[in-house]
């Protein structure tokens, strides 16, 4: 095998790529602090039962694993820096009320998530702990739709759904899991769900499963079909009402006329991360992609198994992803400057490089070859003073 052959769904990210990657990550960290969410760096490792708190089975295939030979634990390489941030907020920061944090990094994952994915994501996101209210859902909703915009998406659409809608029919029917159910309504997969309902005497949860995976699209036209199908207890009902407000609060959102046009649908059969999330969730999607751009929706479990349960709600992006949809960047202007030991001319390449300015120096013997950057002026000695001016204008 040749040593330059990198394991399947790993990939190395050449400068061009990794120069919208880094501009879309430096511009997005802006944006989330101007919202005022604080950047934090988890360690890309830990141990292997902090890692998957709160995210059963479904993460737990996609952890590496491997025994730290310090301890003789097992650790894990983070496949989602999600649980990581939930940690910081209820185990090292400990404030009260609102707290907003947010990330950027890699992750690793043992599995990628479809045929043509990396299994090496640079994950980014944003956390907002403290306030169990629809306002912090909105506010998540909004800060994803913001970076959309800032990565030069033009239209978008956003899907809700309600895991809590979904658990609370569940548990009205005896003898049914919600990991035989979960999977079947995130698939849409009706004939099999209806298979193994088909024994269970006839109820309303029964009646209200069955419709699910039916129930997605414009959201006046899903609720109002709801209304009909699922049975009115006040847990479904303070749930359909949730997404009511929360697709209206959205509508009023995407008519701001800022570039990108959204629409908003509700998806009431949508069962992702049933183990992870607790109520509202939403997915962002593009033209171009037939899988969400960017993943959210509420979390409030999971901060028990830190010792401190908290409301949650954020969202992440796959930053390498939204980059690729970015036009490929023109080389950078450079000024070309000659290689000499010069304290004068040393001086001056400082301070084009302090003023913000790319300054490559030629090294000898290499004048003529092409540079990775478009060097469009040179710094010259001109009478005595290194000045700048455009290349090729002194020959």
């Amino acid at each position: 095998m040749p040593r330059w052959l990198l394991p399947e769904s790993i990939s190395d990210i050449l400068p061009s790529e990794a120069r919208r990657i880094e501009d879309l990550r430096r511009r997005l960290l802006d944006l989330y602090r101007s919202y005022g969410y604080e950047l934090v760096a988890p360690p890309l490792i830990e141990y292997l039962e902090s890692l998957l708190i709160g995210s059963g089975r479904d993460l737990d295939l996609k952890t590496f694993k491997l025994i730290d030979q310090l301890s003789g634990r097992t650790m894990g390489l983070r496949a989602d820096i999600t649980p990581q941030v939930a940690r910081i907020d209820a185990h090292l920061l400990g404030r009260a009320g609102v707290v907003r944090l947010c990330y950027a990094g890699s992750v690793l994952q043992a599995r990628p998530a479809g045929p043509l994915s990396t299994r090496e994501p640079l994950q980014l996101g944003a956390e907002l702990y403290g306030h169990a209210g629809l306002e912090a859902d909105l506010e998540a909703i909004d800060l994803l739709l913001q970076s959309l915009r800032v990565a030069g998406i033009v239209r978008a659409r956003i899907d809700l759904g309600h895991v809590g809608l979904v658990r609370t029919l569940i548990a009205g029917l005896p003898g049914v899991s919600e990991d035989e159910v979960f999977p079947l309504l995130q698939s849409k997969d009706a004939p099999a769900l209806r298979a193994r309902l088909e024994a269970l005497p006839r109820s309303p949860q029964r009646r209200a499963l069955l419709a699910l995976p039916d129930l997605f699209g414009a959201p006046g036209e899903v609720l109002e079909r709801a209304a009909g199908l699922l049975p009115p207890t006040p847990p479904v009902l303070a749930a359909l009402d949730e997404l009511r407000r929360l697709a209206d609060s959205l509508a009023v959102l995407a008519g701001d006329g800022d570039g990108l046009q959204v629409e908003v649908a509700l998806d009431l059969g949508d069962a992702r991360g049933y183990r992870y999330h607790s109520g509202v969730i939403f997915d962002a999607y593009v033209d171009g992609s037939p899988d969400a751009i960017g993943r959210g929706g509420r979390y409030d479990d999971i901060g028990a198994a830190f010792g401190r349960a908290r409301p949650a709600t954020g969202f992440s992006l796959e930053l390498r992803e939204l980059a690729q949809r970015l036009p490929e960047a023109a080389p950078g202007r450079a000024i070309r400057a000659p290689w000499a030991l010069d304290a004068s001319l040393a001086g001056a390449v400082r301070a084009l490089r302090a003023s913000g300015e790319i300054v490559v120096q030629v090294l000898p013997g290499h004048e003529h070859e092409q540079q990775e950057f478009h060097c469009d002026r040179e710094l010259a000695r001109v009478e005595g003073r290194w000045v700048v001016r455009p290349l090729g204008e002194g020959v």
